[in-house]
């Protein structure tokens, strides 16, 4: 059973994996290095918990000790009480879910590995918003995409606010980092993969046309938010596809068009 200890000191070395939260930059550097990422929130804490990764602490207010009680008690790993204003003054935001618990990360698979057995696969090209990456991987989840494949300069699916604004949902979608850009598009090619990429872009077929629901094993492209695929992705893609827009919309933000592709390129296809 847990250790609950109350906190009062915002120093407390015990709280460092909880520090600075709203400081991207160095939440980038050093959650990768140190093998942890947060979980806020109930729901979210116990979905990672159930996907298997290791609690190495928690973060509550008084409130929420009762609450995840039954977390608590299947978990060594130590809870720390402490005040809301605490909570802000450690983390450096208002934490009004008053839960948060630091977990340990787990070896990426191969993207070789993931291929063997997918159908369906997202490949993401420099998406670094965290909103739009826990959005992509929300529908992926939801509309039953088989796995996720990250460009080098993609953002960490990991970090706290992409794995809040996916519910959780990148702990259900495995995914993997390619090491070399595009190159690593050819391994993709390889395992039987049409690779189609998703640009607003006059000349690409429509959607409709492409019928991507119809192929064997579709692997879909998608670009960072304004700039879109770069020109060496679209070239080693095997062909360009396009949303039809109507009122004279050019294009979707990314997260919006991610959800409409996946639909389209799973359509029919029987969800767990």
């Amino acid at each position: 059973m847990a250790d609950i200890i109350t906190i009062d000191d915002p120093e407390d070395p015990r709280l460092t994996d909880y520090t600075g939260l709203t400081d991207v930059e160095l939440r980038r550097r050093r959650e990768p290095a140190e093998g942890l990422f947060i979980a806020e929130g109930e729901k979210v804490i116990r979905r990672a918990g159930r996907a298997g990764y290791a609690m190495r602490s928690m973060l509550l207010t008084a409130k929420w000790v009762e609450a995840m009680r039954d977390v608590i008690d299947e978990s060594p790993a130590p809870v720390y009480v402490v005040t809301p204003d605490l909570a802000e003054r450690v983390t450096g935001y208002h934490v009004h879910r008053g839960a948060l618990a630091s977990m340990e990360r787990k070896a990426l698979p191969e993207a070789g590995e993931l291929l063997r057995t997918a159908r369906r696969v997202v490949v993401m090209e420099k998406i670094n918003d965290h909103t739009n990456i826990g959005a992509i991987f929300r529908s992926a989840a939801a509309l039953g995409m088989d796995a996720v494949l990250l460009s080098p300069d993609c953002a960490d699916p990991l970090y706290r606010r992409s794995v809040k604004v996916s519910m959780g949902a990148v702990f259900s979608v495995p995914y993997a980092r390619l090491t070399s850009w595009p190159r690593d598009l050819e391994t993709v090619r390889e395992a039987g993969f049409r690779i189609l990429a998703l640009t607003p872009a006059e000349q690409a077929t429509s959607m409709d046309d492409a019928a991507p629901h119809r192929l064997e094993r579709v692997a879909l492209m998608l670009g960072a938010e304004g700039d879109g695929l770069s020109g060496r992705a679209l070239r080693a893609s095997d062909e360009w596809v396009r949303i039809p827009m109507a009122h004279g919309v050019d294009s979707l933000n990314v997260g919006a068009a991610a959800a409409v592709a996946f639909y389209a390129v799973t359509s029919g296809r029987p969800q767990d």
